[in-house]
């Protein structure tokens, strides 16, 4: 059976450092740090006082206030990104085969905000359960897709990944097999998280995963430093326009790149820790290529993973390196999350499209906030601090999940 061949024909973003698809990469290019002190809730007496939060949003700029009080932020978020996408690929002039459009949406925690206002509602109350009626169809992690699908009539596939900070990029994995098998023309992928909530930061710093540098907080995101002390928490969305290539040539749609791989594998090690040898990481590379029938020297760039966590960062660095030999010290690795903080769910969304930019635009967004190498970290061809310009034919997009969940990626200059 011959594989149908994937591109990227639409992209939406909400980011920290901007509020579209423009301004997220313009924000990228310019080395922005997108960290500022917690204003959704008082966080003075937390450990973490910090985050990267999406800024100046106001959500009835693109919903009634009616419709907006049945989605939490996570699903707001996830709503505004894929529209962008869908204008972005020029869908509201297309007259699409609705039985074979299908949308894959991920969240790796869903709408926490909701659960925590009616927690908090119930337990400062009588005991009398008054609960929303929207209490579950607003916190579910499914509920953006079906949103998304409601919205543009979308009859094909229809579901959500969940799977940790790998949660996005499953989506985007399982958009191309879908497609490549004939099942469905054209998907709506991504993600989308709005856990910069008191009990997504206290709950993460329970487990000392986020930095404390409440001091220098705009320079907290440090990938690959010596001196990181963990993940400054994020939150956003991602939307892909993925899409069958006869359909897309078809209809006369702009082709930012083609996907031509994707690998999948777990570390089989702890519940939140990375393998510190990065055997699944590595793996996830390598299937990835495999998949996509190239070999390791095609490729030019690695958007990492890179949450400036103690363990992860040597683990993936060091996949790297095991992986690709001397040929590492030619391609360029760099981590957005020094700018946009760790969106959790929604990371590998935009992480993909911060690779898939890099590809067409042939500039590879820096990892900002490095101050000094550390000797535990494999010397790799960093791009520190400054955007650079590079050809990039083929790049891979890495998101690792608690739990052990590894995606990597495959993209590929569309010709």
């Amino acid at each position: 059976m011959k594989l149908r061949r994937v591109v990227v024909t639409g992209l939406g973003a909400l980011t920290p450092i901007g509020n579209n698809l423009a301004e997220y990469w313009q924000g990228l290019i310019d080395g922005v740090s997108g960290a500022d002190l917690i204003t959704k809730f008082d966080a003075s007496k937390f450990k973490t006082r910090f985050a990267c939060e999406v800024k100046n949003f106001d959500v009835n700029q693109f919903m009634d206030r009616k419709e907006a009080r049945k989605h939490d932020p996570y699903s707001q978020f996830g709503m505004v990104s894929a529209h962008e996408a869908y204008l972005d690929a020029n869908l509201e002039n297309v007259n699409l085969d609705l039985d074979r459009a299908g949308v894959i949406w991920a969240s790796g925690i869903g709408g926490i905000q909701t659960y925590q206002e009616e927690l908090t509602s119930f337990v400062q109350g009588d005991g009398t359960p008054r609960f929303n009626p929207f209490f579950i169809p607003k916190m579910i992690s499914d509920i953006c897709a079906g949103h998304i699908s409601i919205r543009y009539g979308f009859r094909g596939p229809n579901f959500a990944t969940v799977s940790a900070c790998a949660s996005s990029a499953n989506a985007i994995a399982d958009a191309i097999n879908y497609i490549r098998l004939g099942k469905a023309d054209i998907f709506i992928c991504g993600g989308s998280e709005a856990a910069v909530t008191i009990m997504g930061v206290g709950g993460f710093n329970a487990m000392h995963a986020l930095s404390a540098r409440n001091d220098d907080y705009k320079t907290a995101s440090r990938p690959f430093d010596k001196d990181r002390d963990g993940f400054v928490i994020g939150e956003g969305a991602g939307a892909l326009i993925v899409e069958d290539l006869d359909h897309a040539l078809k209809r006369g749609a702009k082709i930012y790149c083609e996907i031509v791989g994707a690998g999948l594998s777990a570390d089989a090690y702890h519940m939140t820790a990375t393998h510190p040898e990065g055997l699944g990481a590595k793996k996830a590379m390598q299937e990835a290529i495999n998949d996509a029938g190239l070999s390791l020297e095609d490729v030019d760039h690695i958007n990492t993973h890179g949450t400036s966590t103690p363990v992860g960062d040597p683990s993936e660095a060091k996949a790297i390196q095991d992986l690709f030999g001397d040929y590492a010290k030619n391609i360029y690795v760099n981590s957005t999350k020094s700018m946009t903080g760790h969106l959790l769910g929604a990371a590998g969304a935009i992480e993909a499209i911060a690779t898939i930019l890099a590809i067409n635009k042939g500039i590879i967004p820096p990892t900002i906030n490095h101050f000094t190498d550390d000797p535990e970290i494999a010397p790799l061809n960093f791009v520190f601090n400054e955007a650079r310009k590079a050809v990039v034919n083929v790049a891979l997009s890495n998101t690792f999940g608690f739990g052990g969940h590894n995606v990597s990626v495959a993209f590929k200059k569309y010709q």
